[in-house]
């Protein structure tokens, strides 16, 4: 067992892959009478506590939805500060997680940003490529159903270029198309601010993994609420569509 913070944990059945919506900066920010600018800088502090958690505690994979396809549609004001604020976080910590033997991943096309975002981008990646630890994905201009759009064209171009035949498609070859290729898919995904849908975000992946939902909006999700969306999955039984243990002893009698 593993103790944190006072929580217990069986260190043996931890997830994985922890996927994380993190929601809820504007109307943290609204309850505040802030600028829905500042709600997004209080996330960024949110982040920085569950990255450290996770290495803390030898989760390997931790994938968060920072900017979707679909968030383009915000002003453009907001827009360029999410920008700017990924710039001063890739900039302020990418030493100390580089030191921590984190690996910097990007879920998405992160091409058509601007020229700063991309160059602090590719150094992350450049620096950190041959960590071994924390893997660390931040999911940026994401849309999950761009990405299933892209892996389906080219499954067309391998089936035309004679590469594989249409019999041979399996679900593994469709997901090493993805993004998320070689990535394990996520045990555990995590939504704050009590928002009940998927919004675009790993939908192929998210088939069998368990959900947790908190009204914690993301500013305030601290180390003690990631801990208890670890405890209830761990209550959890997990079966992939077969028969619980109970079940199956009861078949069998």
């Amino acid at each position: 067992m593993l103790k944190i913070d006072d929580i217990l944990l069986d260190d043996t059945a931890l997830p994985a892959h922890v996927a994380i919506i993190m929601d809820g900066n504007g109307r943290w920010a609204k309850r505040r009478l802030m600028p829905r600018t500042l709600g997004h800088r209080a996330g960024m502090s949110a982040l920085k506590r569950v990255v450290k958690l996770c290495d803390e505690i030898n989760i390997p994979i931790l994938t968060v939805y920072a900017f979707s396809t679909e968030n383009w549609k915000r002003p453009a004001s907001e827009v360029n500060y999410l920008m700017g604020l990924l710039v001063e976080y890739l900039h302020k910590e990418l030493q100390e997680l580089h030191e921590n033997n984190v690996r910097i991943n990007i879920l998405g096309d992160y091409s058509v940003l601007n020229q700063e975002c991309q160059n602090e981008i590719r150094r992350a990646l450049q620096i950190t490529r041959n960590n071994t630890g924390l893997s660390f994905n931040i999911a940026l201009n994401y849309g999950s159903r761009c990405e299933i759009l892209d892996a389906v064209k080219k499954l067309v171009i391998k089936v035309n270029n004679g590469e594989i035949t249409p019999d041979s498609i399996s679900e593994k070859v469709f997901s090493d198309l993805l993004y998320t290729a070689n990535l394990p898919d996520p045990d555990l995904l995590i939504r704050t601010a009590g928002e009940m849908r998927l919004s675009n975000f790993l939908l192929w992946q998210l088939a069998y993994t368990e959900i947790w939902v908190t009204d914690c909006l993301w500013p305030d999700f601290d180390r003690k609420d990631f801990l208890r969306a670890l405890v209830d999955y761990q209550r959890r039984d997990r079966r992939f569509g077969a028969l619980s243990k109970l079940e199956e002893d009861i078949e069998n009698v």
